[in-house]
């Protein structure tokens, strides 16, 4: 992954971050549970929060560790339903 680590390294640069403080493989595996246990679009968005909680001082590995329990139950929740029951859906009346 030579293009990969070229341009990890200058975002680094841009971005005035040091390369050192970036888990590539923590962040990597995060985007594939969420990609695969919620949605593809979730993966950039999440690593994305991810990078918001760090930034707000949260410990990177606790909560890529939080996120990736939460994607791998998600599929296997119990779906909300909309409305109290009785409560007329869309065109009904």
């Amino acid at each position: 992954m030579p293009v990969l680590e070229d341009w990890i390294k200058a975002a680094c640069v841009e971005l005035g971050l040091e390369r050192g403080d970036i888990d590539q493989s923590l962040i990597l595996d995060l985007a594939r549970d969420v990609a695969h246990g919620v949605a593809r679009p979730g993966a950039p968005l999440t690593a994305y929060l991810l990078g918001l909680a760090v930034g707000r001082g949260a410990p990177a590995r606790d909560a890529a560790a939080r996120l990736t329990e939460m994607a791998e139950g998600w599929r296997d929740r119990t779906p909300e339903v909309p409305g109290p029951a009785g409560e007329p859906v869309l065109g009904e009346a």
